[in-house]
């Protein structure tokens, strides 16, 4: 006798007191047509961005097609050369001050998701635009439990390590929610981890409240949900549901283990969950964000691997001086040599999280199979304050990847940010300063 197995909704959850944790995809929750499930499978939008600009003659490859070498620079991404697209030559126009074809970092970061000219000024009268992942976030509506994640390495800065004549507003991060509501980077992972499987229901506070002081595990609180679940799912799902479950709590334990830094013990003021190693702290943010879309709780993330004007030094590389000070590198070979060894360091991050992306499943695809992903910069030149020739890649099984591409000079980035929204399936024709989508970009 066949017995059938359950119907269960995407947005099926595991409760317990002050917990709610969403599930990944399981063939329990999929349609009986595959076609069907194609159809419906969500698609992602995400955004890795990395600060103070790149050395690009050690980014941009010589030849174009899908036959171009990698550069050094986009060596650690060789794994992914098939199913990534390098395009060089797009800028962001708006991102010059009026009357000059210079640019500053208050005004080439806000525009690297808006294309929008940037109102001057160090007060609150800030204005920008909505940008591609607030506009794709409020196109989902409520499909979602959160809209979008916005994550990064730096705390928002209020004063200081802010660009001359412009709000700190404008270089805390990448997303805005309306001309005038920027949405600074969360840094803390426990703070995201919170917000991806906190209940949200008042009357739980107390009790996320005394789990957290107790460091107790979300497993414990939803293991009997779990539990009864299990014995309703195939073999399969219950490997998948083991497997989730496991990189949920091992994830825990990273934010627990950061709290317990000598950092933390010490007594240095920084908000518990932070791990003291970029590179830790760094995987954490990236493993937050791929396992909230894997739980479809969001379909749209961005992360800063740095504020812009960052003075991050980088010693476990062998890089002890500031960031931002080697972009400015005068064409000193030395420097040029360090700025070079971050750009890279940062493109393994980048590879990491396509990595994550690839073995992340959603029914039979993966993350990456169904996102539109983007990595970017506001300078190419940073010596120069380049906003002319962006260092772009975009990755993913949303359009149809040409290698290496170089456009037709003046393009504007907005086109991309255009055909990324078109890929993730918005009904637009025009967005930010664009004059069409990106005609060297097929929609897959």
């Amino acid at each position: 006798m066949m017995i059938p197995r359950p119907n269960l909704s995407r947005r099926t959850l595991l409760r317990g007191a002050g917990a709610a944790m969403a599930l990944p995809f399981l063939e329990a929750m999929a349609p009986s047509a595959k076609a069907a499930d194609r159809m419906a499978r969500p698609r992602r939008l995400f955004v890795f961005y990395t600060p103070n600009g790149m050395m690009m003659d050690q980014f941009r490859p010589a030849a174009t097609g899908m036959d171009y070498a990698l550069t050094p620079t986009l060596g650690p991404l060789e794994k992914f050369k098939s199913r990534m697209s390098v395009i060089t030559g797009l800028g962001h126009p708006q991102a010059a001050a009026m009357g000059d074809l210079s640019a500053g970092h208050g005004r080439s970061c806000p525009a690297f998701l808006t294309g929008t000219h940037v109102r001057q000024t160090e007060g609150t009268d800030i204005r920008c635009a909505i940008s591609m992942d607030q506009a794709y976030a409020r196109h989902l509506g409520d499909a979602t439990a959160l809209p979008s994640i916005e994550a990064g390495i730096d705390q928002p800065s209020l004063l200081g390590s802010c660009d001359i004549g412009y709000s700190c507003a404008y270089t805390n991060g990448l997303s805005w929610m309306s001309p005038t509501v920027p949405l600074p980077v969360a840094a803390n992972p426990a703070e995201i981890f919170e917000r991806m499987f906190g209940d949200g229901d008042a009357a739980d506070a107390a009790a996320q409240a005394a789990r957290l002081r107790r460091q107790a595990s979300l497993l414990d609180f939803v293991r009997e949900d779990a539990a009864r679940l299990n014995r309703q799912l195939g073999m399969e799902d219950r490997r998948k549901l083991d497997e989730y479950l496991t990189a949920t709590r091992d994830i825990e334990r990273r934010i627990q283990r950061a709290a317990n830094t000598p950092m933390a013990q010490a007594g240095i003021e920084r908000p518990a969950g932070i791990p003291d190693s970029f590179d830790e702290h760094v995987r954490l943010m990236l493993d937050l964000q791929v396992m909230a879309m894997q739980a479809d709780i969001t379909r749209v993330a961005t992360f800063m691997a740095g504020r812009e004007i960052s003075n991050r030094t980088y010693p476990e590389i062998g890089v002890p001086d500031s960031h931002h000070m080697l972009s400015h590198h005068g064409q000193m070979a030395e420097k040029k040599v360090k700025l070079a060894q971050i750009n890279r360091y940062h493109m393994t991050y980048f590879a990491y999280l396509l990595e994550k992306m690839a073995a992340a499943r959603d029914g039979d695809a993966s993350l990456l199979d169904t996102s539109f992903v983007l990595r970017g910069s506001a300078f190419g030149d940073s010596n120069d304050h380049d906003f002319m020739d962006l260092p772009i890649v975009v990755a993913g099984g949303l359009v149809r990847h040409v290698g290496h591409t170089r456009v037709e000079k003046g393009t504007t980035m907005s086109n991309l940010l255009l055909t990324g929204l078109q890929a993730v399936g918005m009904p637009i024709e025009k967005f930010g300063d664009s004059t069409g989508a990106l005609k060297e970009l097929a929609l897959a």
